[in-house]
C-alpha cells in the first residue's frame, strides 16, 4: 500500500476476467466499458479529508489526505479519468459533491442515519471511515442509502427559511430564560405573545430584577422586529419568485413560509416523488416499524428528513384542530382522532393531521388546483 499526502497517482485499469474464451478485442471492450476508472472514499472533516482509492478489484491502491478547500480539491480530482466518489453527508457534503460532479466524476452522498458500521465501529477514525466508505460504494452504492443534495440555488434561498428560524428559536429561549428568572424570584410575567412580550414584561418586571432582564427584553424587542422583517422577504420571495405557491397557500392555516418552505426541501422539483404520500414519511411523519414475529409495537415517528418543515407542519396541524381552525374535512378526520384513544390521542392526531396536511400540501403543488376544504364531505341536505 502507498500512502500520499499529497498529488495524485495515475490509476492504471484494472484488467477484466474474460474467461478462457474472450479475445483481445473483447477484453478491450469490456475495459473500455466501465464508467469508473477507481472507487474513492472521502471521509471530510471541517480542516481536511481523507481519501482511500481502490482500483476495480477492490484492493487498496492509495490513501491519503487533502485539505477541504476548492482549490485543493480541484487539484486533487480535477483532469482524471471517471471516478466513482462515496462521502457522507454533512456541512460540506453540498458543496464538494457539485464540484466533484462538475469535474466529471460520479458522487454518492452516503445518509449517515443508515450507517451503523462506521458510527458504531470500534476503531473508528477517519482513514478507516474513508476505506469503509470506498469499500461500500464499490460493492454496492444502494448500501450507502445514498441521497440528494439541493442545487445550490435552492440551498441559498433555503438560507433565509434557516436563519428567520435561529432568530425565532433564539428569541424562544431568552423569553423562556426571562420568565424562569422572575418566577425563581417569586414573582410572575402576565401571559402574552411572543411579539408584545417584551412591553408587557417591562411593565410588569419587579424593579430589583429590571438592571438584570432590560438588556434581554431589548434583545428581546430587537429579534421581534428582525422576525417581521424576515417574515416580508419570505412573502416576497414566495410571490416574486415561486409563484407556485399561492395554490398551496389556499389551506386556511398555510402562509408563504411553510409553503415556501416545503417547495425548498424537496428542491423545486414536483416530480422528485412519485406518490405524494412519500412526503409525509420523507420529513418524518411516519410511525417507525419494529415488528418481530407476531409482535407489532406502537412507536413515535420517525423524524427523519427536514426538522424545520416537520416542525412547520405540526404547527399548521396545531392551528387546523385549535380554535381558530376552519370547518374542513381534514380538521373533521383530526378532531374524530382526537376523541379517540388515550391521553396521547390528542398528539397522536396532531401528527396525523400534519401527515395528511403534507400530502395535501404536495398535490396542490402538482396541480395548483384551488383548496377545496369540504371536499369528499357528503352534506347533509336538511342541515344545508
Amino acid at each position: 500500500m502507498k500512502k500520499h499526502t499529497s498529488g495524485w497517482v495515475e490509476m492504471k485499469a484494472a484488467a477484466v476476467n474474460v474467461g478462457t474464451v474472450g479475445t483481445e478485442s473483447r477484453r478491450d471492450q469490456l475495459v473500455s466499458s466501465v464508467l469508473y476508472q477507481a472507487v474513492v472514499g472521502l471521509d471530510v472533516s471541517d480542516r481536511q479529508a481523507h481519501y482511500c482509492v481502490l482500483d476495480l478489484q477492490g484492493e487498496v491502491a492509495v490513501e491519503g489526505v487533502v485539505a477541504t478547500k476548492e482549490t485543493s480539491l480541484r487539484v486533487q480530482f480535477e483532469g482524471k479519468a471517471r471516478i466513482r466518489i462515496a462521502l457522507e453527508a454533512g456541512t460540506h457534503s453540498a458543496w464538494i459533491s457539485r464540484l466533484l460532479a462538475e469535474l466529471g466524476h460520479e458522487v454518492i452522498v452516503a445518509n449517515p442515519r443508515n450507517l451503523r458500521m462506521i458510527s458504531e465501529n470500534d476503531c473508528k477514525n477517519n482513514p478507516a471511515d474513508a476505506r469503509l466508505l470506498a469499500r461500500l460504494a464499490h460493492v454496492g452504492p444502494e448500501l450507502l442509502s445514498p441521497i440528494q443534495h439541493r442545487s445550490a440555488k435552492t440551498q441559498n434561498d433555503l438560507a433565509l427559511v434557516r436563519a428567520r428560524e435561529v432568530a425565532v428559536q433564539t428569541r424562544t429561549k431568552i423569553v423562556n430564560a426571562v420568565r424562569g428568572i422572575v418566577k425563581s424570584s417569586g414573582y410572575r410575567l402576565p401571559s402574552s405573545a411572543t411579539s408584545s412580550f417584551a412591553r408587557k414584561a417591562k411593565e410588569a418586571c419587579p424593579g430589583v430584577l429590571k438592571p438584570a432582564l432590560l438588556p434581554l427584553l431589548r434583545v428581546i424587542e430587537d429579534l421581534t422586529r428582525e422576525v417581521e422583517l424576515y417574515d416580508k422577504l419570505v412573502a416576497k420571495k414566495a410571490d416574486s419568485e415561486y409563484p407556485e405557491t399561492k395554490a398551496i397557500r389556499t389551506i386556511h392555516g398555510v402562509g408563504p413560509l411553510t409553503a415556501l418552505t416545503l417547495v425548498l426541501v424537496l428542491d423545486n422539483d414536483r416530480t422528485r416523488f412519485r406518490r405524494s404520500r412519500d412526503v409525509g414519511c420523507y420529513i418524518g411523519l411516519r410511525p417507525k416499524q419494529r415488528e418481530s414475529g407476531t409482535k407489532s409495537p406502537q412507536l413515535g415517528k420517525t423524524k427523519s428528513g427536514d426538522p424545520l418543515l416537520r416542525r412547520l407542519a405540526t404547527q399548521c396541524a396545531q392551528y387546523i384542530l385549535g380554535p381558530f381552525g376552519q370547518d374542513s374535512a381534514l380538521r373533521r378526520w383530526g378532531l374524530s382522532l382526537a376523541l379517540r384513544g388515550g391521553k396521547n390521542a390528542k398528539k397522536r392526531a396532531i401528527v396525523a393531521v400534519a401527515r395528511k396536511l403534507v400530502i395535501l400540501m404536495h398535490r396542490l403543488w402538482i396541480s395548483q388546483e384551488i383548496y377545496q376544504p369540504m371536499r369528499g364531505v357528503v352534506m347533509n341536505p336538511a342541515a344545508a
